[in-house]
């Protein structure tokens, strides 16, 4: 290992097979300034990151790969999507698509060892791969990023190069809590109990669940991922103080990275075991959270396309879903708005017209009610769906629709 110059790194990244395949750190973990080196070091590249931000290069040569589509990659010219749940993306590393290099985003080391901070996710599964056939690995060390432990730490001697750089984190703006979600995160904590392990996703409803989460007491976290809603449960002492906050990413506020950095209580987990299904079902009253964009009289889940277009992926939804309902008294729940206000549509339909993300949910839960899935015959999922869950504008056509289904 040893410290170099942008420039130096840029040399190093040059010397990389033609159109190398380099993963990075994702979501609001992105190590910018090693981005650019890599775009001025090479004139076609694979880039491979997971749910990245805006500011990805935009240009002919790069392709920006991903099995979990970010907001920054969306509409990238460049787009290859690869469909993975997130559980079992650490194995295409080693098989499908294994990288050349891995540039990490890492706190500077404690006793020998970095940390990935923020953003462990599929990183350890890539490292490991990369270097077994030899491929380079960078750490971009910056003084910003909070140290965490766990699957986070990296020993030095994994490194070949080092980039010191001080840059603050993205810490994107919470997402507005507005009357629609408040009212579904309120009927969702209803039916969550003190002692509930959870894993809860990103938007406005699990925050607004988290936040209606505080008069519990006992709560555990086996999650994906976390933002800021955790530091107000463990203000109101909701959290169980004697067991491991266990997550494999999480993004927020500078108050978050403070909470977090140094602080032993946060295990930082690699995906494929946050995200297994048979580890999540040894957790107590797991409980799974998720959102969608749109669920059928079926009760199928679609949170991944729009109009057949990749919107996001399968993420964790299904890893969760599965474990959750093999979980003692687990639960998982799909809570979402009954209408889209930017689409001006009902979210729930008589049957989807895009690939299924998931199914088999404990229940459905909008701004108007519950519709409890598991257990009950298709017709009286299809009642509860239309009569509970819902926009009233749409329930007269969607009866219509179900008994052409054979629901009604």
């Amino acid at each position: 290992m040893r410290t170099a110059t942008i420039d130096e790194l840029i040399q190093r990244l040059s010397m990389l097979p033609g159109n190398p395949r380099v993963v990075v750190s994702g979501n609001h973990a992105v190590p910018w300034e090693a981005v650019r080196a890599l775009d001025a070091a090479q004139p076609t590249y694979v880039l491979h990151a997971l749910n990245a931000p805006a500011g990805l290069p935009e240009r002919p040569g790069v392709t920006v790969e991903t099995c979990f589509v970010g907001p920054g990659m969306r509409r990238h010219p460049g787009l290859r999507y690869v469909p993975s749940r997130l559980s079992l993306v650490p194995l295409l590393y080693a098989r499908a698509l294994p990288p050349d290099a891995v540039v990490l985003h890492c706190a500077p080391p404690r006793d020998g060892l970095l940390s990935l901070g923020v953003e462990v996710n599929v990183l350890p599964a890539a490292l490991e791969a990369c270097r077994s056939r030899g491929g380079l690995v960078v750490a971009v060390v910056n003084p910003r990023m909070p140290y965490t432990f766990g699957d986070a730490q990296v020993p030095l001697e994994h490194v070949d190069v080092v980039v010191e750089v001080e840059q603050a984190l993205a810490s994107p703006g919470a997402t507005p809590t507005d009357a629609d979600s408040r009212a579904i995160g309120e009927r969702v904590a209803a039916m969550i109990g003190d002692g509930a392990t959870l894993q809860l996703g990103i938007g406005a409803v699990p925050d607004a669940t988290l936040a209606a989460l505080t008069v519990r007491r006992g709560l555990r976290l086996w999650t994906e991922m976390f933002s800021d809603g955790v530091l107000a449960l463990d203000t109101a002492g909701a959290l169980d103080p004697h067991h491991p906050l266990v997550t494999s990413f999480c993004f927020g506020s500078p108050a978050l990275h403070a909470w977090l950095d140094g602080n032993p209580r946060v295990r930082m987990m690699r995906t494929e075991r946050t995200n297994d299904p048979a580890l999540i079902a040894q957790q107590r009253m797991m409980t799974s959270v998720n959102t969608a964009l749109e669920v059928d009289l079926f009760g199928q889940a679609n949170a991944s396309r729009i109009n057949a277009r990749i919107h996001s992926g399968f993420g964790g939804q299904t890893d969760f879903i599965v474990g959750a309902l093999h979980s003692p008294g687990g639960q998982s729940f799909i809570a979402l708005r009954s209408w889209h206000p930017r689409a001006d549509v009902s979210t729930i339909v008589p049957l989807l017209d895009e690939p299924v993300t998931s199914f088999q949910q404990s229940a459905i839960v909008t701004e108007h009610g519950i519709a409890p899935l598991w257990g009950r015959t298709e017709r009286e999922q299809c009642r509860d769906l239309i009569e509970e869950c819902a926009h009233p504008n749409v329930r007269d056509d969607l009866w219509e629709e179900a008994a052409a289904l054979g629901l009604a």
